[in-house]
């Protein structure tokens, strides 16, 4: 079969590589093409577009790229019609994805939507387009079946993707581990994820650093996008105390003692490697307003969205000042205990390993079908 699949994101780079190699286990004769990063072409196929020429965040910056966007859509339609595909596979990217699901639906392809957008979040009359637009819909947090069910459309919960992902990591001890990354093994470490976008990380990475600065007995240790390069980072911050790793967000999250992230996907990772952490989130104060008016849940952590309690702070725009994230980073490092049995309760609720695997015999059934 011919799978053309869309991942605009680094995280939907990593579930569609995953899914991709379970897809040519169940279907020897799968073939790829996709929009999406680094991973997935490793798998295998014909790379189309990389997320780092897509992602745009906030409305304003929307606005701003509008005619890229355009572009963009009429370009992947062209290369859809071309290739032809037996199904399109869509990972979350909402925003272009819905666009595009839309399209596909009127043109006769077969539209397989694999982690949902996060409509429950926000925009949730958007469920009447995905259940007209949308053969079959895979989603990957707990509370989403039941979202979807008050709408009568059935979807299947296959589980969280990020759970296989780590799972499937050999483990080092720490100080050996530290040592192998070019870091002092008698240190603890704080991580820095100040996220993948360049908006992201002008408008959070001098923040964090001076808040994880304080702890001088730790070692500040900073994630960096694989989209991005060194001399990016130098130009936001100053680095010269702060050592960097490169799409090594997972070895860093083996060794981290606490972390300041960025809301997003970074933020269920942490948890899922025990890491106690302090979830953070500024940007262009037009766009948070804007979505503050809009968005219809409690938190902005898929930690917290999960567990539907409080598990991680969440500093958003003024409370993510310096003080506040020193006053919580404090209670991470002395209190990782109470960490620990959070993230515990929250793997049981994300539905075990397996995820890629499942999602992938729904899919090669439903192509088949």
């Amino acid at each position: 079969m011919k799978y053309y699949i869309i991942a605009g994101e680094a995280s939907g780079d990593l579930h569609g590589a995953n899914l991709m190699r379970e897809l040519a286990a169940q279907d020897a004769q799968a073939d790829f093409r996709f929009w999406g990063g680094d991973r997935m072409q490793a798998v295998g196929g014909l790379l189309r577009k990389h997320y780092r020429d897509l992602a745009f965040m906030g409305f304003v910056e929307v606005v701003l790229n509008i005619r890229t966007i355009v572009s963009n859509l009429k370009f992947c339609k062209e290369d859809i019609k071309a290739y032809k595909p037996d199904a399109l596979i869509l990972i979350d990217y909402p925003g272009f994805n819905m666009r595009i699901a839309e399209w596909a639906k009127k043109e006769g392809i077969k539209v397989i939507y694999y982690i949902s957008p996060q409509i429950w979040a926000w925009k949730q009359n958007r469920v009447h387009k995905l259940k007209r637009d949308v053969d079959r819909m895979l989603c990957i947090l707990p509370f989403e079946k039941d979202f979807y069910a008050r709408f009568d459309m059935e979807v299947d919960f296959v589980g969280h993707p990020l759970i296989d992902a780590i799972e499937r990591r050999e483990n080092l001890k720490p100080e050996e581990h530290k040592k192998e990354l070019g870091l002092d093994p008698s240190k603890p470490v704080i991580a820095i994820l100040p996220g993948s976008r360049k908006q992201e990380i002008q408008s959070m990475l001098p923040t964090m650093l001076k808040a994880g600065r304080k702890f001088k007995d730790h070692q500040l240790v900073l994630a960096m996008a694989p989209s991005q390069d060194l001399h990016f980072y130098k130009k936001v911050a100053d680095l010269k105390d702060v050592a960097t790793l490169s799409g090594k967000t997972y070895d860093l999250f083996e060794i981290a003692d606490a972390a300041l992230v960025t809301s997003g996907t970074a933020t269920l990772e942490a948890a899922l490697f025990e890491v106690p952490e302090v979830v953070c989130y500024k940007g262009n104060w037009i766009s948070y307003h804007i979505a503050r008016q809009l968005i219809k849940v409690n938190y902005i952590s898929l930690v917290n969205l999960i567990a539907d309690k409080e598990v991680v702070k969440e500093m958003i725009q003024a409370d993510m000042n310096v003080a506040k994230l020193q006053k919580e980073l404090e209670k991470c490092i002395s209190n990782k205990g109470y960490f620990t049995e959070e993230y515990k309760k929250l793997k049981e609720l994300l539905g075990g390993p397996g995820a890629s695997q499942r999602a992938a015999k729904i899919i090669v059934e439903e192509v088949g079908a």
